[in-house]
């Protein structure tokens, strides 16, 4: 239980000019963001622009948020940053939450009247803190189920609550059911909810909910361009790839544009030596969580590995560091399990596989060191059981990498199979996962294709421009609302 004095910390934001989006975007898509971006300014004079979330490190919220809080900073925004203190109970039932709404049971354990008070009692504490913070007539936007029990004493002092689900299931079922239940009571005083997709909308934020599809930022450390050698130099730092001779530096360049060295290593789980800077590589980064299905990679990798002996290629399969994502309290056995099916395998295999817990202490270095691996690697996978929305697949299609990907969840609105990438159609039959793996591992063409596409549909669809427009838009619609109320 709280002791009573958890309370949410801020998040230094620097503004971010939007002009460096005008030698990507065209001449009329350009035009349009600063008009945009004229409008944001102008709605939001007088007022502060709150995100609040659960953890400033490790998954996709903390990736978004830096950034697309930057450019509303430097469009002239008042954009601010909080992440809320929990315990970790707090955390667990949370967890059980974000399970629940993607239509898992996940521990199983219980979403009843002690896990209410519990949770209620955190964000109680957090709220005196923020009710010092915000005033009437801020946006306060809500990220996820660890934060909509914050709505009520926001909205009792005139704030403009939003909240915001990055989760959800397409055939939504009992747990779905019992988890939207347990959040009715926060949800309620939120005067618009915001989805990814509309088959995650239920059915009592209907009349006020909004579809924006999250972004990447193409200019963030993890997405800026990498030469090659310096892609081979910083995994062959960290501990993924062996040496080269005469490899340069494994330098990359900080947001603020002042260069940096990668100087941590990863903590690696393997048999032997690293892989071979032309060693084919099959990757997946994700959170050590089970709906990331990495154990399922694995068997996958093992399947197709048994079944086409003469096909090189390797398997990293990246995590977060288990000890530095304070609102994932799954990661460690999620790990764990992985490890014991990478034990069961032949020795053979096991010479093959990587499991990579990567450092977090430098968000930058960690970033830089994800860039390095997506772009070395020759097939990017996303083999999730449900998915809100895959950021980890937005990046590689950025990059140009074919992506082999679940057809779950938001997923299904990034890859068009064939097009862009390849889907599989049950993310659970490892024998058809293999086989895309294989047909993009033996075709290499086809890869550069799909790659070519992927990054086109990216720029387009997938950007900190297009989702900075979205959010003019929902400034407009809860403007609109709070006339009408």
């Amino acid at each position: 239980m709280s002791d009573g004095t958890l309370k949410p910390t801020e998040v230094h934001i620097q503004a971010e000019s939007l002009t460096r989006f005008a030698p990507v975007l065209g001449e009329a898509r350009w035009s349009a963001l600063q008009a945009h971006g004229e409008q944001a300014r102008a709605r939001m004079a007088g007022r502060t622009f709150w995100n609040v979330n659960s953890t400033a490190r490790g998954g996709g919220v903390a990736e978004m948020l830096p950034r697309l809080l930057a450019y509303a900073r430097g469009a002239g925004v008042d954009a601010r940053w909080l992440v809320l203190e929990g315990t970790p109970d707090f955390f667990h039932v949370t967890k059980r939450l974000h399970h629940a709404l993607h239509g898992s049971r996940g521990d199983g354990s219980a979403l009843g009247g002690s896990e209410r008070a519990l949770y209620d009692e955190v964000l109680r504490d957090n709220a005196e803190e923020l009710l010092v913070l915000v005033r009437p007539g801020d946006v306060v936007l809500l990220h996820d189920p660890q934060t909509a029990g914050l709505a009520p004493a926001l909205a009792a002092v005139g704030a403009l609550v939003v909240w915001r689900c990055h989760v959800g299931c397409d055939t939504p079922n009992a747990e779905v059911e019992r988890a939207w239940e347990f959040l009715a009571p926060g949800l309620a005083a939120a005067r618009l909810t915001v989805f990814s997709r509309a088959a995650y909308v239920p059915p009592q934020c209907a009349d006020r909910a909004i579809i924006i599809q999250p972004s990447i930022d193409i200019f963030a450390v993890k997405n800026q361009p990498m030469a090659p050698e310096i892609s081979r130099a910083i995994l062959a730092h960290t501990g993924l790839l062996l040496s080269e001779p005469d490899a340069p530096e494994p330098l990359f360049t900080r947001a603020d544009g002042v260069p940096a060295r990668v100087s941590r290593r990863a903590d690696i789980v393997g048999l032997g030596a690293a892989s071979a800077p032309d060693t084919p590589l099959v990757v997946q980064v994700s959170r050590w969580d089970p709906l990331k299905d990495p154990a399922g990679v694995l068997r996958g990798f093992a399947r197709l590995a048994r079944d086409h002996p003469g096909l090189r290629a390797d398997l990293v399969l990246a995590g977060p560091s288990v000890a530095s994502v304070a609102d994932d309290p799954e990661a460690a056995t999620t790990l764990n399990g992985v490890i014991k099916v990478w034990r069961e395998q032949t020795h053979a295999l096991r010479q093959r596989v990587h499991l990579v817990c990567l450092p977090m202490a430098d968000r930058e270095e960690n970033a830089a060191i994800v860039n390095a691996l997506q772009r070395h690697a020759t097939v990017v996978v996303q083999k999730s059981l449900q998915e809100g929305f895959g950021l980890t697949v937005t990046e590689a299609m950025w990059k140009s990498r074919p992506v082999v990907a679940s057809a779950v969840g938001g997923i299904q609105d990034q890859v068009v199979s064939g097009v862009n990438g390849l889907l599989v159609s049950v993310p659970g039959d490892v024998a058809e996962f293999a086989d895309a793996v294989r047909s993009l591992l033996e075709d290499p063409v086809l890869a550069e294709r799909l790659g070519a596409q992927a990054h086109q549909d990216a720029l387009a669809h997938f950007t900190g421009a297009r989702h900075l427009t979205a959010f003019v838009h929902l400034l407009e619609a809860l403007d609109a609302r709070t006339v009408t109320r």
